[in-house]
């Protein structure tokens, strides 16, 4: 079992000053064992049973969190350390639509605040989730994020309703890109 209080001072100490993420792309440290920290399908981070207040924190947790198969890691440049996500690292919970002269984007805010502005198809994804496939977004490297249900109504509110074929889209146009949020098929009515 890892040590907290050691883990917590290592990723303070290769925190970038600048605002950057740290290269846990490049560190590759043996594997240290693992740590009683489980990031809920919710985006809530609980240490030993107990969830992580400080915002701060676990957003400084967040920054060393890398993913490695299946299996995700806090990582630093001397240790490895294995947690559990239950779903998704991180969850979408605010947006924001820019104008500009092309053409309007979105900017997705998770709770770790980091900003993804949707520019390219592929980083909209669908992953199963209590029996549903279901929306999420690339942040970084192959850290996905969901959308908080909140968030989610609210961007199927801006979202264009589109009938074809028995089948309803809902999407939005960011960079000129559609971004399909979901499909439902009709129900045939006898």
């Amino acid at each position: 079992m890892a040590n907290t209080d050691d883990l917590f001072s290592l990723i303070k100490d290769n925190a970038s000053i600048d605002g950057k993420l740290p290269p846990v792309e490049d560190w590759h440290p043996e594997n240290c064992g693992e740590m009683d920290l489980i990031i809920r399908a919710n985006g809530e981070w609980v240490h030993q049973g107990t969830p992580i207040g400080r915002e701060k924190l676990f957003q400084l947790f967040s920054t060393v969190l890398r993913k490695d198969e299946d299996q995700y890691f806090l990582v630093t440049p001397v240790e490895k350390i294995a947690i559990e996500v239950e779903w998704q690292p991180f969850v979408i919970v605010d947006f924001e639509i820019v104008d500009n002269e092309d053409a309007p984007f979105y900017v997705l805010i998770d709770n770790c605040k980091n900003k993804i502005i949707l520019t390219k198809k592929d980083q909209l994804k669908y992953s199963k989730f209590e029996q549903q496939e279901l929306p999420i977004i690339l942040v970084r490297r192959n850290l996905y994020a969901s959308f908080s249900r909140s968030c989610y109504y609210r961007l199927v509110e801006s979202a264009q309703i589109i009938d074809q074929n028995g089948t309803t889209k809902v999407s939005i146009q960011s960079n000129n890109i559609e971004f399909i949020l979901g499909e439902f098929i009709d129900p045939i009515e006898l």
